[in-house]
């Protein structure tokens, strides 16, 4: 079974994250979610997104890699929005990457400092086709320089940002359980 670090979305480490995690344990598999937030949960986006711009990106992306630290280097690591950034970062440049899971989000190569996607480090992305926040073409650019075949293309018929928290308004129960189902089977090969 796959070791898995789980970055949270802007929304901070919430019961929606550790359910998630729970699921994965239940698989057999290991699981971290580092908080990014120091405790600090939200219910408003535009609230979280401001507390995220006020931490900064660099700040948050060390407190990702500090969090990783004393893990083994083989490691898949998953992100669900603000987390894919460290997680696909990590998994870019990190000795090890077993591979990366990004839901809801992704960056080009370019913003991760990168030239081209690291060789037998696979990634499988979820994202909803109108996603007012990150949608099929956001997912276009930013899948571009990874190889056809290490990327797992997943695209829910939703138009749901952070619709795998259950506990939050755009929740998409049908979406959600497609996707630890595929998560699930993905891991089981890592």
């Amino acid at each position: 079974m796959a070791e898995i670090v789980v970055f949270h979305s802007a929304l901070g480490l919430r019961p929606a994250i550790g359910r998630f995690a729970e699921h994965l344990r239940d698989h057999g598999h290991v699981v971290h979610t580092p908080d990014l937030f120091d405790g600090e949960v939200f219910d408003d986006l535009d609230a979280a997104v401001a507390h995220r711009d006020t931490i900064g990106i660099p700040i948050l992306i060390g407190r990702a890699q500090d969090a990783v630290d004393d893990l083994p280097e083989q490691l898949v690591y998953a992100g669900f929005s603000m987390g894919t950034a460290p997680a696909q970062l990590l998994a870019a440049t990190r000795p090890g990457a077993r591979g990366a899971v990004l839901i809801q989000g992704a960056l080009g190569l370019e913003h991760l400092g990168l030239d081209a996607w690291p060789a037998r480090v696979p990634v499988q992305l979820h994202v909803a086709a109108d996603d007012p926040w990150f949608d099929r073409d956001d997912a276009i650019q930013a899948t571009a320089g990874i190889p056809d075949d290490l990327l797992d293309y997943h695209e829910y018929p939703i138009d749901a940002h952070l619709f795998a928290d259950s506990d939050w308004h755009e929740h998409d129960a049908q979406a959600t359980t497609a996707m630890l189902d595929t998560i699930i089977t993905w891991l089981m090969r890592r």
